[in-house]
């Protein structure tokens, strides 16, 4: 555990190059803040997270309730879109994780420098893989969309227009809506929260209410004049704005800095820890083999379940038996290019099927499996050769940018003086 602590390299630790300059005052360098401890297990549990957002989106029939009626794996498959939720709790939890407490503050610019340093190059990567997309694209949409298409997702602004969020890669509306967060998170940080733990408790279920309002609201009003219960398939004005559109999850990303928060003023130990994770896994477990069907669509989609994933976070935050567990390195390598991961292998498997692949290689009787093999091991040397590179290079041109400005005035100040 302690090793893996100490060498695994995945988001939940600080960007691998700092983007704001060492400031000096009288030759000496001020102390800059140093990096929070790694959180492996995180990054383990985002691996299991991803592959059933991969299951969900392209389910083999070996899965389903008639292949295996007494034990399977579907119910947490079938209910898989809910891990976006998650995605974006835990998001708020390690930006607040890493950046709550450094001196001076986040720095806005810088921050954004860091996050698009990382999230970027991948995208355009993606973009690229997905052309061929366009052709489909072009034939389902009108004109007018199209081009608004095109123009929106390189932007990476497409969640604001919901029956385009979609468009080019299916997949891409949340990092548009991650993308809307990120420019708020520099103010969002610099909110006090309380540090007693009832009031943070208290805080918590306020924005988990707040943020499930719209969509029971949605339910009881049916806006969109639904003949049916809206389910995954469904469409509609409303309905697709509360699903695509960064506003609807501004609450869960709420929720997922004031779990950190609590993390930070409970100061769990290891049993205490193992109590919460254990406690946020049965729920779990409990309400997708049990509630599944019980539970609206559109509350589920819409963060029902964030309460359970805080729990499951907090106990995976910190050694303990069961992060250790989610610790284990085969995990920890997946989960480091969970982000590849997700924004490749809706496209990537399509283009894959659609070519014909594991026919023309005959792999076809190993297939789907061999096939997401293919996308776990691509999304990983994508992780290595693109996504780290150019965040450490962008990273490195920016400091040297910020370095240069700041010698600058001081030369100027210099002049003035």
């Amino acid at each position: 555990m302690q090793v893996l602590e100490e060498k695994a390299t995945s988001f939940t630790r600080e960007p691998a190059v700092e983007l704001h300059p060492t400031p000096k005052k009288a030759g000496k360098p001020i102390a800059t803040s140093t990096r929070r401890p790694a959180l492996p297990a995180l990054t383990g549990i985002r691996s299991l997270l991803a592959l059933t957002i991969m299951l969900f989106h392209f389910t083999p029939s070996g899965l389903t309730w008639t292949a295996h009626p007494r034990f399977t794996l579907y119910p947490i498959i079938d209910i898989g879109y809910v891990f976006v939720s998650f995605f974006f709790v835990i998001s708020g939890f390690i930006l607040y994780y890493n950046y709550a407490h450094r001196p001076g503050g986040v720095n806005a610019v810088d921050f954004w420098v860091a996050r698009a340093s990382r999230l970027y190059p991948v995208y355009l990567l993606t973009m690229l893989v997905s052309i061929p997309m366009l052709a489909a694209e072009w034939h389902a949409r009108s004109h007018t969309q199209f081009v608004v298409g095109v123009i929106t997702t390189p932007l990476l602004i497409q969640g604001f227009f919901p029956g385009l969020a979609t468009f080019w890669n299916t997949v891409t509306w949340t990092l548009s809506c991650e993308v809307a967060l990120y420019l708020l998170f520099p103010w969002l940080v610099k909110v006090r929260l309380p540090k007693n733990i009832g009031k943070l408790i208290a805080l918590l279920v306020t924005f988990w209410l707040l943020g499930m309002l719209p969509h029971a609201i949605y339910l009881l009003t049916n806006p969109d004049h639904l003949a049916h219960t809206p389910d995954r398939y469904t469409t509609g004005v409303y309905i697709e704005f509360l699903k695509y559109t960064p506003l609807p999850y501004l609450c869960t990303f709420l929720c997922g800095i004031t779990i950190a928060k609590i993390h930070e003023e409970a100061k769990l130990g290891a049993r205490g820890r193992m109590i919460v994770g254990l406690s946020g896994f049965a729920v779990a477990w409990f309400c997708c083999y049990h509630l599944t069907t019980q539970m609206p669509y559109i509350l589920v989609h819409g963060g029902l379940l964030t309460p359970v994933f805080g729990a499951i976070i907090l106990g995976l935050a910190g050694p303990s038996p069961l992060a250790g567990i989610f610790s284990w390195r085969p995990l920890v390598a997946i989960g480091t290019s969970t982000y590849a991961l997700y924004l490749l292998h809706f496209n990537v498997y399509q283009l894959i099927h659609d070519h014909h692949l594991p026919e023309r290689l005959h792999v076809a009787w190993i297939d789907p499996w061999i096939s997401f093999v293919f996308v776990v091991l691509l999304a990983m040397a994508v992780r290595k050769w693109v996504e780290h590179p150019f965040q450490i290079a962008i990273g490195s041109w920016w400091k040297r940018k910020r370095e240069a400005q700041r010698e600058e005035r001081e030369h100027l100040a210099l002049a003035a003086d």
